[in-house]
Parts: structure tokens; sequence; C-alpha cells
């Protein structure tokens, strides 16, 4: 009788502390939908930035991706809650700064860094905090939720600028400490979470060739997503002339359709198996990088608006299936605690691949054209199609 009730306090504990991380999932939302909204505005506005400095941006804010698994391994012996809490206390200053303390270029590059380190931090931080409050037949179903409350929240954020900007005479410097307010929410709401804390003293850094698989996809991943975050708007920009407002739309869009398949995908996992999805997602990218390449050979400019459209938001709710690599990771980890670090290293692979995608394909397409990034881009998903074939895991109900 004592050990029955001792489950159902834990069980009960446990879904509180889910809660608490869909609360910060709620608040990270709307925090990031801010952001989104408005920073490359404020840098046009603020600094007058040309393209090409535009593009050297992109350098150092991805740059803290890459150093992921070092911060994560030394701050490894506070615990994965606070680590996460420390992320969001860096995002908050990093908001904090661009908006009220960056009156030179300089300055704003360096919040920039803060800032983007809190978010990377996150990165890895979640799927080991939602894994860590599931039982393992339901990976992928918490995941999924906290993905659909996370992006729902995302859409209010874009409200609060729209009505802000539109309405309320809302200013850049107004938008950044309120997205920083909501990243503190976060932060509460996370150290408010009880989990155990790793029993290790010292930094935690793990490489084992066990995990190479992981390592493979991570590295594939962050090739292909690039290819997807540099060239797939700029396609639209120079060929189509999308204009902001459309990009708008289609922002809404894609938040609408990843809420329903971060759900289906969750459950997915859960009674398929990673495997089966990882194969659906290259499988899905492999098309829908002919359709980026083809879509203006095949049909008239109005239809081949219309398909690259569709392909980009296609490609876009795709990255739910992130959380497919990260349940993956859990099921074959050696150690519990395993999981943080690896997760962490995963990320830095993905971003150093990723940093050095947008120079190779910016010169193919000025040799050869946009259609040749896109090609090499299904190359890549072939790549990834095979590795997916070689994804073992137990039974998801095992």
């Amino acid at each position: 009788m004592k050990q029955r009730m001792h489950h159902f306090n834990q069980s009960l504990q446990a879904d509180r502390d889910f809660s608490l991380l869909l609360l910060a999932g709620i608040f990270i939302g709307i925090a990031s939908g801010i952001n989104v909204t408005i920073f490359n505005n404020f840098l046009n506005d603020t600094y007058h930035l040309t393209a090409q400095a535009r593009g050297i941006v992109e350098f150092p804010r991805e740059l803290p991706g890459v150093f992921i698994v070092v911060v994560i391994g030394l701050l490894a012996t506070l615990g994965n809650v606070r680590i996460a809490a420390i992320g969001m206390l860096a995002a908050a200053m990093g908001m904090i700064g661009l908006g009220l303390f960056s009156p030179s270029f300089a300055l704003m590059m360096a919040w920039m860094m803060v800032f983007s380190l809190g978010t990377h931090i996150l990165l890895p931080m979640i799927p080991v905090i939602g894994m860590g409050l599931s039982q393992r037949g339901q990976y992928g179903a918490r995941l999924g939720r906290y993905g659909a409350y996370n992006l729902s929240a995302t859409i209010f954020g874009y409200a609060v600028v729209w009505l802000g900007f539109k309405y309320l005479h809302l200013t850049y410097q107004g938008a950044f400490v309120i997205g920083a307010v909501f990243f503190v929410l976060a932060a509460f709401a996370f150290k408010n979470i009880r989990m155990q804390k790793s029993e290790s003293k010292k930094p935690k850094f793990v490489f084992r060739k066990e995990y190479k698989l992981y390592y493979a996809l991570s590295v594939v991943n962050g090739a292909r997503k690039q290819v997807f975050l540099t060239f797939a708007p700029w396609v639209l920009v120079q060929f189509f002339h999308v204009d902001p407002p459309v990009f708008a739309v289609l922002g809404v869009v894609i938040a609408l359709v990843s809420i329903v398949t971060r759900t289906f995908v969750g459950r997915a996992i859960d009674y398929k198996g990673e495997k089966f999805i990882l194969t659906i997602e290259a499988s899905v990218l492999i098309a829908v990088c002919m359709g980026y390449a083809f879509a203006s050979k095949l049909f008239a400019p109005a239809m081949a608006l219309i398909v690259t459209a569709v392909c980009y938001v296609i490609d876009n709710s795709m990255s739910v299936v992130e959380m497919a690599r990260s349940t993956y990771f859990r099921k074959i980890a050696l150690s519990a605690d395993d999981v943080a670090p690896t997760l962490a290293a995963g990320t830095s692979f993905d971003h150093v691949v990723a940093m050095t995608i947008p120079f190779f394909g910016g010169l193919l397409w000025m040799k050869f054209g946009y259609e040749y990034v896109f090609l090499a881009a299904a190359a890549i998903g072939l790549l990834n199609l095979i590795l997916a074939r070689r994804v073992i895991t137990r039974s998801p109900h095992g």
C-alpha cells in the first residue's frame, strides 16, 4: 500500500513539474515571437546595415551554438533545470542589453551573443527535461505537447508586436524589455521544477563511439537545416519578390501547421518509433528540395510561387522532427547522465556545419544558379535517409 501511494505521489509530482515546463514553454514562445518579429527591422532601422553586413552578423549570432557542448559540460553539476533557468536569464539580459544598452554596433553584437548563448543553452535542455519528466513510452507525446504550447504562444508574441507597433506606439526598446520579462518568468518556472541533480562533482563531457550515429544525424541535420534557413527565403525574395507581410502570413501558417504536426509526430514516435519518423522526414525533404529546384521550370509563374511557398511551409514545419533525434538518443544512452552533454554535443556539431553551409551554398548559387543549391541539399537529404534507416531502438513500449 505504501509503495502504491509513493508511486501515486511521484506521478502527481511529475505532472505538476511537467505543467511548469509547459508554462515555461508558453513564456519562451511569447518572448521568442517578439524577438523574431522585431530583430531584423531593429537592425535595419537602428544601424542601417547593408545586406553584406547583415550576413556577417549571422556568424557571431550562431557562434555560441558551437560552444554549447562546453557550456553545458561546465554547468553540468548544477542540474538540468538550473542550467535552463540560467539560459533564460542570459536571454533576458541579452534582450535588455539590445533594447537599452546598445548605442553602438559593437555593443549590440555583444548583447546579441549573450542573448544567443541563452537561447542555445535551451536547445538541448528542453528535450532532456521533458523526457526526464516522462515515462519511456511517453517521450514523443510529451515533447510534442510542449512544442504545441510553445508554438501557440509564439503566435501571441507576434500579436503583441503587431498590436503594439500599429496601435500602442510600442518602440523597439519597449518590445525588447517585454520579451525579457517573459524570459525571466520562464526562468522562475524552470527553477520550481523538481528534478534530481547529477551526482557528479565534476564538469561532464561525453563523447562515445556508441553514439556515432546520433552525431552523424546531428551533422547532416545541421547541413540540411541551414540550406533551408539561408536560401529558401532568399529564393522567395529574389525570384518571386515576396514582401514582409506575405512572410508574416506564411509564418502564422507555419506555426499553425506545426502545432498539429508536433502533436502527430510526438505520438507517432511513441507508437511507430524514431526510424519511421526520421525516414519520412528524409523522404519528404528530398521532395521539397526538388520542389524548390524545379518549380520555376515546370510551372507558370503563379503556380511556381504557390509550389515554392508550399515547400517553404513544409520544410519549416518539419523542424518538429528534431524531437525524434532526441528521443532516439535517450533510448540508446548508456547512462541517463550522458543525455544532456550528448544532446549539447549534437547541437555543437550541428552549428559547426551550419556555419559553413551559407558560404559554400552562396558560391554554388553564384556559379551555377540556385537550383544546384537545392540539388546539393537533396543529396544531403539522401544521406539523411540512409542514416535514418540505420536507426535501431527497442520497441517504443519496451
